[in-house]
C-alpha cells in the first residue's frame, strides 16, 4: 500500500507536455524588471538608485526583518528606472528595472567555497538568508527561518510531490541534478541536526523514484526516498508530513511543532549553490505549458524576465491565449497581461484556450457532501461556502476557514459548480 492522507483526488496530470523535456537556460534577456516583493514577510529594502551599474548576483535589495528576504540582480547592466510595475501576485509593486551589457559579469562576492564541511551551523544560516534563499514550491517563504527553528527538530522531509498538474520544474531537476540535491540534503540536514530524512515522490514519476534512489545507494546516504500515492494536494505539507511519518500538524500550527521541516527540491538544490558556489537565488526552473503552446520546455531563467520572453522562445501559441496562469491550474494565479515579470516563486507559466475553459453555471449546494470527502484539512466547504454567499461571516468563523490553504480540491469536485474556494477567499479577507 503506498502511503497518503485523509482526503485529496486523483487528478490528471497533463504532464506529458514538458516531462521529456530537459532543462534550458533561456537566452539573457535585454531587461529585467525586479519586485522588492517576492517572497513571504516584509519587502526588501531598496540599496541601489537609478543611473548605478550592477552586477549579476549584486544585492540591490536588503532583508527587512527576521521574516524577509534579500533581492540580487539577475543580469549585469545599468539600473535605468525603479518604479512600481506589474506583479504577477499582488498586482503591482515597487521594482528595479535593469538593462543588459551583455556581459552577464558576475558579482565579485560570488566564489566557489572550499572545506564546507568546516562551516558552522550559524554561519550556512547565514549564506542562506544572504543569498535570498525562499521556498520554491509556491509560497517563497524565507529558507533561513525556516532553518532556525525555536524547538528541536527531528525529521527532514523534501518535498518532490510536484503534485500540480501540468508542472514538471522539479521532475526534471530531480532527473538532471539528482547528486546537487542529495549534496543540499545533507547541508540542511546538518544545519537542522536532524535524525530522520525522507525524500517524498508521487508513484507517478517512477524515473525521479529510481534517479534519487540509485544516487542515494551509490552515495552511501542516510536518506529515505518514500513512494507516495498519486493524490492531490499530496505536495502540502501537512498532508506530506501524514503521509511520510504520520504526525498530524495541529489547527493553527506550524510542521515544526511535531518535530518536523519540510523542503521543496528547488530550494534544496539552491541551497547546495549558494553554500558550494556562492550563488545568490537569481534564477530558476520554469515549465513553460499547455495544450498550444507549441514547443513546452523547463526553462532556466533569470528572475525579472518577462512572461512574453518565455512564451515567444516556446514558439508562441497556436491560438490565442484566453488564460495565462502563474502556477498550476488548481493553485495558479491568472494574469491580467504576458507583461509581468518571474519572480522566485514561479513555477510554471500555463496557458489555456478559449476551448479549454469549462463555463461555470453555478447552482444551489444540495448537500452531496463530496466537498467534505476530498478536503484535505478535513473541513465542511459546503458550510463554509453558504455563509460567504449570502455573507454570513460570524458565523463562518465558527468553521475555521483559515485552516483552509485553498487547494481548490472542493471546488473541483462540486456537481453544482460552486466557486467555494473564491467564497473561503471573501470569508478570510472579512474576518481579517
Amino acid at each position: 500500500m503506498l502511503q497518503t492522507f485523509p482526503g485529496g483526488k486523483h487528478i490528471h496530470g497533463f504532464k506529458d507536455f514538458s516531462k521529456d523535456k530537459q532543462i534550458v537556460s533561456l537566452p539573457l534577456p535585454s531587461q529585467v524588471i525586479i519586485p522588492l516583493s517576492q517572497h513571504t514577510g516584509k519587502n526588501s529594502q531598496l540599496i541601489v538608485k537609478q543611473g548605478d551599474k550592477v552586477k549579476t548576483g549584486q544585492k540591490i535589495g536588503e532583508s527587512t526583518g527576521f521574516i524577509s528576504s534579500c533581492i540580487h540582480s539577475s543580469i549585469s547592466g545599468t539600473v535605468s528606472k525603479i518604479a512600481e510595475y506589474n506583479h504577477p501576485v499582488i498586482g503591482r509593486c515597487q521594482s528595479v528595472v535593469v538593462d543588459s551589457d551583455g556581459n552577464d559579469e558576475l558579482d565579485s562576492s560570488i566564489k566557489s567555497r572550499q572545506n564546507v564541511e568546516s562551516l558552522s551551523n550559524d554561519k550556512l544560516r547565514e549564506i542562506v538568508k544572504e543569498t535570498g534563499i525562499v521556498g520554491l514550491g509556491g509560497a517563497a517563504f524565507p529558507t533561513h527561518v525556516k532553518l532556525s527553528p525555536p524547538k528541536q527538530i527531528d525529521t527532514l522531509i523534501i518535498n518532490g510531490v510536484e503534485c500540480e498538474p501540468y508542472l514538471t520544474c522539479d521532475f526534471r531537476l530531480m532527473l538532471e541534478k539528482t547528486k546537487d540535491i542529495l549534496r543540499g540534503v545533507l547541508i540542511l540536514k546538518k544545519i537542522l541536526q536532524t535524525e530522520a530524512v525522507y525524500i517524498g515522490i508521487e508513484e507517478d514519476k517512477p524515473e525521479a523514484i529510481r534517479a534519487m534512489r540509485n544516487k542515494i545507494v551509490q552515495m552511501k546516504l542516510p536518506i529515505t526516498v518514500v513512494p507516495l500515492k498519486a493524490k492531490y494536494p499530496q505536495g502540502a505539507e501537512k498532508q506530506l508530513i501524514k503521509a511520510i511519518v504520520d504526525r498530524e500538524v495541529p489547527a493553527g500550527k506550524l510542521p515544526l511543532d511535531v518535530g518536523v521541516v519540510v523542503s521543496n527540491v528547488g530550494t534544496v538544490l539552491a541551497v547546495y549553490e549558494a553554500i558550494y558556489d556562492g550563488k545568490p537565488l537569481y534564477e530558476r526552473v520554469v515549465t513553460v505549458t499547455g495544450k498550444i503552446v507549441k514547443e513546452p520546455a523547463n526553462l532556466r531563467v533569470r528572475v525579472g524576465t518577462k512572461f512574453s520572453e518565455l512564451i515567444a522562445y516556446c514558439g508562441g501559441t497556436t491560438q490565442v491565449p484566453a488564460k495565462i496562469i502563474m502556477g498550476g491550474p488548481m493553485m495558479g494565479l491568472a494574469q491580467c497581461s504576458e507583461d509581468v515579470p518571474v519572480i522566485k516563486g514561479t513555477s510554471g507559466i500555463l496557458i489555456f484556450s478559449e476551448d479549454e475553459l469549462e463555463k461555470k453555471n453555478e447552482q444551489p449546494c444540495i448537500r452531496c457532501g463530496r466537498c467534505i470527502d476530498v478536503c484535505p484539512m478535513n473541513m465542511l466547504p459546503y458550510a463554509l461556502s453558504i455563509c460567504g454567499e449570502n455573507e454570513r461571516f460570524e458565523r463562518a468563523s465558527k468553521y475555521t476557514p483559515f485552516d483552509c490553504m485553498e487547494c481548490g480540491a472542493c471546488t473541483y469536485v462540486c456537481p453544482a459548480q460552486r466557486r467555494i474556494v473564491e467564497y473561503i477567499r471573501l470569508i478570510k479577507a472579512v474576518l481579517k
